[in-house]
């Protein structure tokens, strides 16, 4: 693995941002409640991430305290980022798990600069800062404090449920700064969701969890992302799902169809050869040679499906190409007080996991 061979404070342009420098390793920990897993324990040297412009990604700033993810979603778009690691993006993404075990004391810093303009910031952008490593390495309340003493907005996209434990803190951290929250839930069948995220909490415990975030005072937002072709776009599991989501008490919905980026197509095509072999040719139509978007016709179509049902249960929200980069609108979720306004962008759920 490339953890070695840099010279100590030198960049590694070609790194992602964040991990530029890969000389930090301090150790690699197996313990058995984690059986299968790795984590590789790194001292960073920056947190606060700037996207650069020409990204699609419509937000600005970004802080990721995990690489690789135990969700071991089939479809999630960071698994090519771990090939980079000499780490390949299947098996290796979900188990070999790197730890910014310094990454809310090096954004404190980072945050108390003088040029620091309090930009709104997203966590849940590259891999989910509330992956099953969150419960031994406790990361996000230190990231947390570190947003609100500096005077920072920020959002959290998460599919786990461990955010409910820092519920008491997100709502102290909203008495001075915008907060605001999501809850990715893309599958409602618990077979389908396990076979597909297998190391995700199932939709009720994340259904649950946007109940409890409600209940605290958030208008918590649901991305029903991504919507994959031929098993979760019909009229009936789209309608179970928005059911589900209005009754959780979510305000806001996000939608839209699966990507497949390189990386993580090759691994979603394993599975779906595996499982659904039945599909495989409908998704090279789809989704042929290196394109990793659905294409624009099934998209509206399935835009036509959803928006009559959201709007048939009073849930506002958009689909993914409804706010391109540059544009400034709403944020995922604010907690409700009426003397804050959100200015973060919203995220789009299948270019962040």
């Amino acid at each position: 693995m490339r953890w070695q061979g840099q010279e100590l404070g030198v960049a590694d342009g070609a790194a992602l941002p964040g991990l530029e420098r890969i000389d930090g390793l301090v150790r690699s920990v197996t313990t058995p409640e984690f059986s299968g897993m790795t984590f590789h324990e790194v001292m960073c040297r920056s947190a606060l991430n700037h996207v650069p412009g020409a990204s699609a990604m419509p937000f600005d700033w970004t802080v990721n305290p995990y690489r690789g993810c135990s969700h071991a979603c089939t479809y999630c778009f960071a698994r090519g980022t771990h090939e980079y690691l000499d780490l390949d993006a299947g098996r290796d993404f979900d188990s070999q798990i790197v730890v910014k075990i310094n990454v809310a004391e090096v954004l404190g810093r980072e945050l108390r600069r003088g040029s620091w303009a309090r930009e709104p910031v997203m966590l849940g952008t590259n891999t989910d800062p509330y992956q099953r490593a969150e419960g031994r390495y406790r990361l996000m309340p230190g990231i947390i404090q570190a947003l609100t003493s500096s005077g920072t907005p920020f959002s959290i996209l998460t599919k786990g449920t461990l955010l409910r434990r820092d519920l008491p803190l997100l709502t102290e951290s909203a008495a001075s700064v915008p907060v605001s929250l999501a809850m990715s839930i893309a599958f409602y069948d618990d077979a389908l969701q396990h076979a597909i995220e297998p190391g995700t909490p199932s939709a009720s415990a994340r259904l649950e969890t946007v109940r409890a975030a409600t209940a605290a005072g958030f208008a918590v937002t649901v991305f029903l992302m991504p919507i994959v072709p031929h098993l979760t776009d019909s009229i009936a599991a789209i309608d179970d799902g928005l059911r589900r989501i209005k009754a959780a008490g979510a305000r806001r919905v996000v939608f839209g169809a699966l990507h497949l980026r390189p990386g993580a197509k090759q691994w979603f095509m394993r599975w779906l050869e595996r499982e659904h072999p039945e599909l495989v040719s409908s998704y090279l139509g789809l989704y042929p040679g290196v394109v990793s978007q659905a294409p624009k016709p099934y998209r509206a179509w399935l835009a036509k499906r959803v928006r009559p049902l959201m709007r048939a249960y009073g849930l506002d929200g958009h689909d993914e190409d409804a706010h391109p980069r540059g544009s400034r609108t709403p944020g995922l979720a604010t907690r409700s007080a009426p003397r804050f306004i959100t200015t973060g962008k919203p995220a789009e759920a299948d270019r962040l996991f």
